[in-house]
């Protein structure tokens, strides 16, 4: 989980495409076992075929990059209606007039499963 309050963009695809970088170089300091979400279905799109979205060739060139760095990248869409914290995390970030960044990374517990009778 994590949030910045980015400069605004050119679109707002390229601040998703931004967010996700960010968002990758930061939890590389965690684990390269992570995955991310997104409700953006675009940002899905071109991380799965790069040369179809030449105008943001520079910045997939980078995510490329970090892909490496990822053994087993997973990203999934999450509709918005179950993305709200998200969201009052991202509109939170914007309200403020300084640099904000945020970074949680949570590891899951897995429990052992009771004995079958």
């Amino acid at each position: 989980m994590g949030t910045k309050n980015f400069t605004r963009r050119e679109s707002a695809l390229h601040s998703e495409v931004e967010a996700l970088q960010w968002a990758m170089e930061n939890m590389l300091q965690h684990s390269t076992y992570q995955s991310f979400g997104t409700n953006c279905k675009e940002l899905i799109a071109m991380i799965k075929e790069p040369h179809v979205w030449p105008s943001f060739a520079t910045e997939l060139e980078r995510i490329a990059t970090l892909l490496i760095c990822f053994p087993d990248f997973n990203i999934i869409h999450v509709p918005r209606t179950r993305n709200q914290i998200s969201d009052f995390f991202g509109k939170t970030a914007r309200s403020f007039h300084r640099e904000l960044h945020f970074i949680d990374c949570s590891i899951p517990v897995y429990l052992p499963r009771p004995p079958q009778i």
